[in-house]
């Protein structure tokens, strides 16, 4: 299966030759990969440049974003400008973080797990942290969750579920409209990334409040939000984030947002989500 991979990237000089290289050396390569520098000031550029005279597959765009760091829409403008440059003579389109380390095998498993079943509209592996000497589970969401790090979409379904939301919650609501339209996510355990930048170090507080504005759009209601927003907190060992995030879903339900999903698309969502939580408590 032919693969385009798009990587966002500012400032990562530390990190983003290691992601490269590990790509490159991928036993299935990838058909070509987009970095986009997002206004990097560092030596961002440069590593890219060394890779792209090395391997035709590498190019790279320039795009200068918002200053802020604020989750979801910063990433995704980036993703955008890269995957604008890209023909769509691809099976699987990925969005990957400029801060992993894939196994060699990475791709040639995704490539196989989209193979073994038509209806699996997106697929990935799992991000691990290093901790006292070791890689271990970096444990923030369900494993059947793909992570926003390494996103791997069939073309039809990024296709259908017109591509990525500009918004906090995007790497949510992309597999929620997924299974909305049928598709499947497939979780491998087998595949280990390394996350060498854990998630979320650079959020302002400002911005810690989308999560709660990302339910609310995403429809959740207040009760689920209520039950979403604890669970993460629980995660993160954080009653702040838990406080902020429905401070968040208040503030943006009182200025009247607009959801990023349609009615239908939201009561899917809800009846999916009250579903999970039965099944896990033992009820119906």
């Amino acid at each position: 299966m032919d693969i385009y991979i798009v990587i966002p990237a500012h400032n990562e000089e530390a990190l983003i030759g290691k992601t490269l290289q590990s790509l490159v050396e991928q036993t299935l390569p990838p058909k070509k990969i987009v970095v986009v520098n997002d206004a990097s000031t560092d030596d961002t550029q440069k590593i890219i440049d060394q890779f792209s005279e090395n391997y035709d597959f590498i190019t790279s765009v320039f795009h200068n974003s918002k200053k802020l760091h604020e989750p979801g829409s910063k990433v995704i403008n980036a993703f955008n400008k890269g995957f604008e440059t890209l023909d769509d003579d691809f099976d699987i389109i990925c969005k990957f973080d400029a801060d992993l380390i894939f196994p060699k095998n990475y791709l040639e498993k995704l490539s196989e797990i989209f193979k073994s079943e038509s209806s699996i509209g997106m697929a990935g592996g799992f991000c691990y942290i290093e901790k006292d000497d070791d890689w271990v589970l970096e444990n923030l969401t369900n494993k059947d969750h793909l992570r926003g790090a390494l996103k791997a979409y069939r073309k039809e379904c990024f296709q259908q579920i017109n591509g990525l939301k500009n918004a906090m919650g995007w790497d949510t609501v992309d597999e929620l409209q997924a299974q909305y339209h049928g598709w499947k996510i497939k979780t491998d355990p087998s595949l280990h990334v390394k996350h060498l930048k854990p998630t979320g170090k650079v959020y302002t507080r400002a911005a810690k409040l989308k999560q709660g504005e990302a339910f609310y759009k995403m429809r959740y209601g207040f009760w689920l939000t209520l039950i979403a927003s604890a669970k993460l907190a629980s995660k993160k060992n954080s009653l702040s984030f838990f406080l902020d995030t429905l401070k968040g879903y208040f503030k943006a339900k009182n200025a009247k947002l607009d959801f990023i999903v349609s009615e239908k698309e939201g009561e899917f969502i809800r009846q999916l989500r009250w579903k999970n939580i039965r099944k896990k408590l033992g009820i119906g």
